[in-house]
Formats: structure tokens, C-alpha cells, sequence
């Protein structure tokens, strides 16, 4: 039986341009270039997911209504936040209600598996090279290293890095930001050298329109609330968990 998991550690962002409402369904290599930008203080996840319309036709004949699925809305996702007026985020969905644009949204859901490990060799190159059999990395995969000896310099143990490029089934590079550059490794090594890989929860993507960001208050022992609506414009895009 798999495990539940609970809406806690969910995050939800917003893309930093308008992006066109598609013509054909969204698919996650689609938001491959948007830069995100996390909508902190969430307390409140709306729904989201496709559902058919009806289209009932009244047969004489059979005395029956026949039953079909027209077309698909993927709902209104009615959010809320506790007010941080600093925040980048809330200060993006509220620039974005006083627009007509559609924007990108991605949710993060804390279902995430156990992380893989593997042993590695690493070359010292520029760039440095990491070398193990069909090792399934894509790139933007975080990773993470650790040794029994020493690792070249360029790599230190424990720290996060991100898969850079993948020349072939067997070998990648890394870098230290998503878009930073490969990393060069340089200096002597020693010992066994393992990657990490940080593991992936569900990611949803979508396009829609933010239609309210509204204030909310109520008792004196209320925190403030920012109320956002998104209409969303595209289907759901789901990228499932992996290790």
C-alpha cells in the first residue's frame, strides 16, 4: 500500500513573465525556461484538475437521456496566504491580477521518495567529468557528493549541485547553480566518492490567470489573509515523484 502524504510542505510559484495560453496541452518541458519565484505564507491550497462537461441529449425514441463528455475545464484554484508584504512572490500575484496575462504556476508536493546513491569516478578536467554506468541523471537533477577520502577541488562534500550536462547514458557534469557553468576539477583525489540524489516529490505546472488578490481580515486574532484566484488555462502538467 503506498503512503499518504499530507498537503504540509507543498510550495507553489509563480513565473516571472506572462506566458501565451497554449493552443494544445501543456507539457513540463514546455516550462523548461521559466524563472520561479516561490508565493510564501501559504495556508490555504485550492483545487485543481481537469473535469468534463456534460452534454445531455434527450432521445425520443429510447425515452432516455444520453450521456457525453464535452469539453474540459481545469477549474478555478482559490489560494490563500497569510499577508508578508515583503514577499516576492505575494508581491508577483498581485502585479499579475492587475494584468490580462496568463502565468505560469508550478507546485512542489512533499511526497518525495528516498533519495538514490551510487559510487562514482570523477575525472580532473575542465570541465570535471563524473563517470557511472547508466546513471539515469537528467539534467536540473540537485545532487550531492560525499567520500571516504578526498574529493578534487571544485567539489566539496555535502554541498548541493545540479546536473549540468549529460554527454552520454554513463557520464555527467555538474554545476553549482541551475544556470551556472560546468565545474572544473582540479588538485589530487583519494578514497571512494558517492552521489546523492536528492530526490523529487510531484510537480504540477499550469497556466492561468490570476483573477483576484484580494485582502482579508476578521477578528482581532486573525492574521491577515491574501486571497488569489487563478483560472486555470491549460491542463495540468505532472512531472511524478522519482528518487
Amino acid at each position: 500500500m503506498s503512503d499518504l502524504f499530507a498537503v504540509a510542505g507543498a510550495k507553489i510559484f509563480i513565473g516571472s513573465a506572462a506566458m501565451a495560453a497554449p493552443t494544445v496541452d501543456v507539457i513540463p518541458s514546455d516550462f523548461a525556461a521559466v524563472a520561479w519565484t516561490e508565493i510564501s505564507d501559504w495556508t490555504q491550497c485550492g483545487s485543481i484538475g481537469d473535469a468534463a462537461q456534460l452534454i445531455t441529449t434527450q432521445v425520443i425514441s429510447q425515452s432516455r437521456d444520453k450521456k457525453q463528455k464535452g469539453t474540459r475545464n481545469a477549474g478555478s484554484m482559490q489560494n490563500v496566504f497569510a499577508i508578508n508584504s515583503s514577499d516576492p512572490g505575494q508581491i508577483a500575484v498581485i502585479a499579475a491580477e492587475k494584468t490580462g496575462n496568463n502565468y505560469p504556476f508550478k507546485i512542489e508536493w512533499n511526497d518525495a521518495p528516498g533519495g538514490a546513491s551510487f559510487p562514482v569516478a570523477i575525472t580532473i578536467a575542465s570541465p570535471g567529468v563524473i563517470t557511472k554506468t547508466a546513471h539515469g541523471l537528467t539534467v536540473g537533477r540537485k545532487v550531492k557528493f560525499s567520500t571516504t577520502g578526498a574529493l578534487p577541488t571544485g567539489l566539496t562534500a555535502g554541498v548541493e549541485y545540479y546536473v549540468k550536462t549529460v554527454p552520454d547514458a554513463d557520464t555527467f557534469q555538474v554545476s553549482a547553480t541551475p544556470t551556472g557553468t560546468a565545474i572544473a576539477t582540479t588538485g589530487t583525489q583519494n578514497g571512494t566518492h558517492t552521489v546523492i540524489v536528492t530526490p523529487i516529490g510531484t510537480v504540477n505546472y499550469f497556466i492561468g490567470l490570476v483573477m483576484s488578490a484580494q485582502q482579508a481580515g476578521g477578528g482581532a486574532n486573525t492574521v491577515r489573509s491574501l486571497n488569489a484566484t487563478v483560472e486555470v488555462n491549460s491542463n495540468l502538467a505532472t512531472v511524478q515523484p522519482s528518487a
